[in-house]
């Protein structure tokens, strides 16, 4: 057993799960301390992951990273994803208005308000305010990730996707002030901007397209390390608030599951715009509906 690995399983399923770490440790007759010990990849006994799983309303080998991982929580699907990022050489997007690691600060700061203000505003202020401040930290954690790894990213945009974000702003669907919405309107065609930019100039280890013909049915990623690959589908989109949206997202490293998305991003890739051609067409996007 890998028990790194079993560590950060058992991390975002806690998240998953909405209870507290001491909630937990108390439950399984063991000290909070003992419990991150275990989420930092410190041996754990089987009986023990049997007891977790039991507690966490999951299989025990979904603890062991066998099968498919469900996550119906965003701030759990986030922290998977982080921990998954943390080996991978390789990214694969398909669908989506924008490719989260090389967003712009822009976007992160208009997502950042949003969020904070639609918290304040909520009935529990507190439970709100701490469950974005950890969110906007996973976000922040995966940039910082991308800047000292630089894994390869290959990315197909949706054209339907990218227009919604220009339509509604980052963080669509939020009650916010409305110069808040104003901001978040701004940050999303400065991010059509630079997407653009990024298509046209193509940087060391991006790579950008435009699926405009045909919109991905839905979002997935591929994500492929030096021992192991991961196909992550998700409703999620990166401005979904940690505390909304409703879907379940899935992860596996089923080499059949692999297989079948790397082929239909390949055929995405070679139908997508490209180069020059992809960044007139959000450029023409942007004036459209600027």
């Amino acid at each position: 057993m890998r028990f790194a690995d079993i560590g950060q399983q058992l991390r975002a399923y806690r998240l998953e799960s909405g209870l507290r770490a001491e909630e937990i440790a108390a439950r399984l007759g063991v000290s909070r301390a003992a419990l991150y010990r275990y989420e930092k990849g410190e041996v754990i006994k089987l009986d023990t992951i049997r007891r977790l799983a039991e507690l966490l309303k999951i299989s025990p080998l979904s603890l062991l990273g066998i099968g498919v991982e469900y996550f119906s929580r965003p701030i759990a699907f986030e922290e998977r994803l982080r921990q998954i990022e943390e080996g991978a050489d390789q990214i694969l997007i398909v669908g989506g208005g924008l490719c989260y690691q090389v967003a712009t600060d822009a976007y992160d700061g208009a997502l950042a308000e949003a969020w904070t203000e639609a918290a304040d505003a909520s009935s529990d202020r507190a439970s709100a305010r701490a469950a974005t401040d950890q969110m906007l930290g996973l976000l922040t954690a995966r940039k910082k990730l991308h800047q000292s790894r630089r894994p390869t990213i290959t990315a197909i945009l949706g054209e339907g996707a990218l227009v919604r974000m220009l339509r509604e702003g980052v963080g669509a669907g939020l009650t916010v002030p409305e110069r808040t919405r104003q901001r978040c309107l701004a940050a999303a065609r400065s991010e059509a901007e630079s997407i653009a930019a990024m298509m046209e100039s193509v940087p060391i280890g991006v790579q950008i397209g435009l699926a405009s013909a045909v919109e991905p049915a839905g979002a997935f990623m591929v994500l492929r390390g030096r021992d192991r690959a991961h196909v992550v589908a998700s409703p999620f989109a990166p401005d979904t608030p940690p505390q909304g949206g409703i879907g379940v997202s899935s992860i596996t490293a089923a080499d059949e599951a692999v297989g079948a998305h790397q082929r239909v991003a390949e055929a995405a890739w070679r139908d997508s715009l490209k180069g020059a051609a992809a960044a007139a067409r959000v450029r023409e996007l942007i004036r459209e509906l600027g």
